[in-house]
């Protein structure tokens, strides 16, 4: 038996005393949020979901859902993206995966007309050549390496932009239609589209009645839907990200545009007005966006994490949603430093910062923040995978102190060996009282949760038990 590890928490502090790593921690290195669920790439290119799975989108072999990350595939994944009920994959040959949802055919496999709705483990749906991937509401669309634009599924808004309104598309479509070749990125919305082209064109295509699409016409009844796509900004386009109404895009010179419903403030322009044109939200500095259902998220060239529009369910990290603050429209910092990539679920949120760590908040009804816990929601960050600076290796402790006060223990041992957590309140000597027992899940992730005694200093230790 390894001799246990011991962690210290002081009053109202956690205060971690970390042992060297036994082994290398796997870091996070992607994260894609969907309507209740979550997936995040680690740096083995290990696939893992998490939440609501009532329709497969987990892609674990089962309908369960879960509140820890569950490991999919153990190795060469390199791109995710999640969908409303499905998700979507690349691994290293360029093929394309697919599980979940498939009611309007969505995942591209043909099945869906003959009445097999979803998969829960993951198929292969292109054998080579995909270069980018989005999910969005009942439809997905996907990128060849030679920058032509495909799709399938739910189509009777326009989304896919092949100039029809068919409403099934089971098998994958070539929407190599006029002036969309030369594709560089794609972005899924609930029911509009955005990609950029090669000379940083910006095109839009799908629902456009809050003026999603940005180009000026939304209110007008005879434009609400588009289906072959029209080019909204001419050049310098960088990044986009498509919300449920709303888009977002960034320009080479770092600003931040906006267009849509705004509703709940996400645009972030200070209003609940809608836009029907796009409108600048920030003039610089801005490198990476995420757009959720009614929030928006987006992080500046110092790493720091500002978020806007709804927050009834703690979607934004504020720490504000039980009093009463439910949206702010203006861009408020949430993290000062240190974030590298972010995700917008419809209402949780999802970072990864540099050390690696992931974190999340917002609704987690149906676990979808990967905490351990299906409670109604978390209303600030809270760490779920740690990152190489703090515990994550084999046979460390990382300790986070909750806003209830109690204290949530993060462990990586052997998955499916039993381990017990034991307290003391001093070492000289030590009287270790051993508090719960339970089995490390997929991938060795154990946690446990505890209350501290603020009286004294509470140490803590993890031993495997037979």
């Amino acid at each position: 038996m390894k001799m246990p590890y011991v962690l210290k928490i002081a009053c109202l502090l956690c205060a971690a005393l970390l042992t060297a790593a036994a082994g290398s921690a796997q870091t996070v290195t992607k994260v894609a949020g969907g309507d209740f669920f979550s997936l995040f790439l680690k740096s083995d290119g290990s696939l893992w979901s998490m939440g609501y799975n009532d329709r497969g989108e987990l892609g674990i072999g089962n309908n369960f859902d879960t509140n820890t990350p569950q490991l999919v595939v153990s190795s060469n994944v390199m791109a995710i993206s999640a969908g409303d009920d499905h998700s979507l994959f690349i691994m290293s040959n360029s093929s394309l995966w697919a599980m979940g949802y498939n009611l309007e055919g969505e995942l591209g496999d043909g099945t869906s007309d003959d009445g097999f709705y979803y998969t829960n483990r993951p198929e292969m749906i292109e054998p080579t050549n995909v270069a980018a991937i989005s999910g969005g509401y009942e439809y997905s669309l996907f990128l060849m390496k030679d920058g032509t634009r495909w799709g399938m599924g739910y189509n009777l808004e326009g989304q896919l932009g092949n100039g029809t309104q068919d409403e099934d598309n089971i098998l994958p479509l070539p929407l190599t239609t006029m002036n969309t070749s030369n594709v560089i990125a794609i972005a899924a919305g609930y029911y509009h589209s955005l990609f950029i082209r090669t000379n940083g064109s910006l095109w839009a295509m799908g629902l456009n009645g809050e003026g999603q699409l940005g180009d000026g016409r939304g209110q007008d009844p005879d434009y609400n839907n588009v289906t072959n796509a029209e080019q909204i900004v001419g050049s310098g386009v960088t990044a986009i990200a498509a919300g449920e109404e709303h888009s977002l895009f960034l320009k080479s010179d770092g600003s931040l545009w906006a267009m849509g419903n705004n509703d709940s403030g996400q645009l972030g322009d200070g209003t609940t007005n809608n836009a029907y044109t796009f409108e600048e939200i920030e003039g610089s500095n801005v490198v990476a966006i995420a757009a959720g259902g009614d929030h928006s998220m987006f992080l500046k060239n110092d790493g720091s994490l500002w978020v806007m529009g709804s927050n009834d369910a703690g979607q934004l990290g504020d720490n504000s949603s039980d009093g009463g603050l439910y949206y702010t429209n203006r861009p408020e910092m949430i993290v000062p430093s240190g974030v590298t990539a972010i995700a917008a679920g419809y209402s949780h949120s999802l970072f990864i910062k540099s050390d690696g760590s992931l974190w999340a908040m917002g609704l987690n009804l149906f676990g979808q923040l990967g905490d351990g816990t299906s409670n109604f929601a978390s209303i600030a960050p809270e760490q779920i995978v740690p990152g190489s600076g703090s515990a994550g290796g084999y046979n460390e402790i990382s300790a986070q102190l909750l806003s209830s006060g109690m204290v949530r223990l993060s462990f990586i041992g052997l998955a499916g060996t039993n381990y017990a957590l034991d307290r003391t309140f001093k070492l000289a000597p030590a009287n270790w009282v051993p508090q719960v027992t339970n089995p490390a899940g997929v991938g060795g992730v154990l946690v446990f949760t505890n209350t501290p005694s603020k009286a004294t200093n509470n140490f803590w230790r993890i031993r495997s038990v037979p």
